[in-house]
């Protein structure tokens, strides 16, 4: 009989719940539940419904049950930075801010003026990027100071169901706070910008045992189960399910296009802060040497903006038919969090002296051409910063599934694109459940095992 493990693996737009076992050797998988995920507008700002999917995930669990896969372990993965603030009481304090918000604004520059951002990178690692955790907290000065805790998000969502907190190290890692040296809290970071530091939790590494399902939530869900920590960060699962052991080149494509490689000391140098490249932290204390780009969310946004009229594959074929061929930076700030996706590209190219989209398919087609330039920009970066050629670019996560996106990341970096797993973030994470239960055993082993089990397509 097959030990079942369940990874609850949340994005920006939307979730699901995915059992995994072995056989023979092959990991196998089913999606048991999936929802949609995304922001509301409260109090002014751009908020998560955390009550929200705390629900969907035991409508999962439940689902789990109903199906007779009963889960020897849980892990739950989230997007990085956001964070819920806790009372005395365990009780959430304020809404909890989505990383789009505008409150941020002018907060890199508020936090530079007590640590200089050369000094923040030496020591963290981290890009300072305007979403990051340590701008956020910035900005929740009054929340922050009736604090006890601070919970990322997936630990909060481990703390709803077992009544344990406990802070996971890959999360923690992109916080800005984090000492690419300890891989502890840098104290005197947090001292100097007048945080709380009793509100940071000891830091823990995947694979650490969370707790069991309080008493209340197996009854709902009809079972009892451990809650382990994966990487928690689905960045950092999503980088375990690249299926190779070599130095490999990856993009953890979906909302955001995360490309990067694994290394095992940090690059702290100015160039490479120049560069915008940052450090996270990774499983067994790697580092993910990666750059952040906005990724589909501009596809994402557009389509929303049509109503879903046309399909992602609609949208594809109007890109191809088109002409336009203007190139804009797909990481400028106005493409974050715009009332008009559509509206910000134009007014972008108007005051760049660029030629303006006249159709969707000129405005689909310049997303995915500047999508890729800034692919093989990345490459050439890294190449340059690392010492190293890569060879083939790993495409994984759902945008992998983007043939005409992967066509012109081949093209424009001018190497051999393999795509997949469409799940990797799910399977990165059931991968470290596996490797603490005795299944797997090592993350090398992992690696082999799912270049085995799932489709890794080569693109023409």
């Amino acid at each position: 009989m097959s030990n079942y493990y369940i990874a609850v693996d949340i994005g920006a737009s939307s979730g699901r719940l995915i059992a995994a076992w072995l056989d023979n050797g092959i990991m196998k998988t089913e999606e048991i539940h999936r929802f949609d995920n995304g922001v509301v507008r409260k109090n002014g700002h751009l908020c998560w419904e955390i009550d929200k999917l705390f629900c969907e995930i035991k409508e999962g669990l439940k689902k789990c049950k109903a199906v007779g896969k009963i889960p020897t372990t849980i892990g739950i993965d989230t997007w990085a930075v956001d964070f819920v603030l806790l009372d005395k009481n365990g009780e959430v304090i304020g809404d909890t801010v989505a990383y789009r918000d505008n409150r941020t604004d002018g907060m890199i520059e508020k936090v530079a003026n007590i640590i200089p951002q050369l000094e923040q990178y030496e020591r963290t690692g981290i890009q300072p990027q305007v979403f990051n955790t340590i701008y956020q907290l910035m900005a929740a000065k009054d929340e922050l100071n009736k604090a006890e805790k601070l919970l990322f998000v997936p630990e909060y969502l481990n703390y709803l169901l077992t009544g344990v907190m406990m802070t996971e190290y890959t999360n923690a890692s992109t916080s800005g706070m984090v000492s690419a040296k300890t891989k502890n809290w840098d104290e005197d970071i947090i001292n100097r910008l007048g945080y709380k530091k009793e509100i940071f939790g000891e830091i823990h590494m995947p694979s650490t045992v969370v707790g069991k399902l309080k008493d209340e939530i197996a009854d709902e869900v009809g079972f009892s189960c451990d809650i382990i920590l994966p990487c928690t960060h689905d960045t950092g699962s999503a980088v375990l399910a690249v299926p190779s052991n070599e130095k490999a080149l990856y993009i953890s494509s979906g909302t955001w296009s995360l490309m990067g490689c694994e290394i095992m000391e940090p690059d702290v140098s100015e160039e490479s802060l120049k560069l915008g490249f940052t450090n996270e932290g990774g499983y067994d204390y790697r580092f993910r040497y990666l750059k952040n780009i906005m990724g589909l969310w501009m596809i994402q946004s557009v389509r929303r903006e049509l109503n879903k009229k046309y399909s992602f594959d609609e949208l594809c074929d109007m890109a191809r038919e088109s002409t336009f061929d203007e190139i804009i930076d797909v990481n400028d700030k106005s493409f974050l969090a715009p009332d008009s996706m559509i509206n910000a590209i134009s007014d972008y190219c108007k005051n760049n002296s660029l030629k303006q989209p006249q159709s969707i398919g000129d405005t689909v087609r310049t997303i995915y051409h500047s999508l890729a330039k800034c692919y093989a920009d990345t490459v050439n970066g890294m190449e340059k910063m690392l010492g190293v050629t890569f060879g083939t670019v790993n495409i994984v996560g759902g945008g992998s599934k983007d043939s005409y996106l992967n066509e012109l990341t081949a093209k424009y970096t001018g190497k051999p694109v393999t795509a997949g797993p469409t799940e990797a973030t799910a399977i990165g994470n059931i991968l470290v459940q596996m490797i603490a239960a005795g299944e797997i055993k090592d993350l090398a082993d992992g690696r082999n095992i799912i270049k085995n089990s799932f489709d890794i397509t080569e693109v023409k």
